[in-house]
């Protein structure tokens, strides 16, 4: 089996996603599914929309850490998405398009 830190950076950061999308429906249980507000995880809001997209990010990222073009591949994916949601969550802090409650933590984060 062939190591490399792209193998590595998508097995950690897999397990810390799905670890963090089940963190989210104990502190989501009232919230409306997807909406503009959320619980709050630590700094963060989240709703059980944005739970279920960080488990989808963490299922990628361990299915893809099993080789290391599926790694490369999924790292650079989830990468440019992050980079993405980053700058476009700037625009929908105020807006009802802000469906995934993001707030500028989760900017910063992105």
């Amino acid at each position: 089996m062939t190591s490399s830190p792209n193998r590595l950076i998508a097995a950690i950061f897999g397990a810390v996603y799905l670890l963090v999308g089940l963190a989210g429906f104990a502190v989501t249980s009232s919230a409306q599914f997807a909406g503009t507000e959320g619980g709050t995880l630590i700094v963060f809001e989240v709703n059980p929309l944005h739970n279920i997209i960080h488990l989808a990010i963490g299922a990628a990222l361990l299915l893809g850490s099993r080789t290391v073009a599926g790694a490369k591949g999924v790292n650079t994916t989830v990468g440019a998405v992050y980079l993405l949601v980053g700058v476009v969550g700037l625009f929908l802090l105020n807006s009802g398009a802000n469906i995934l409650a993001l707030n500028g933590a989760d900017n910063v984060l992105h």
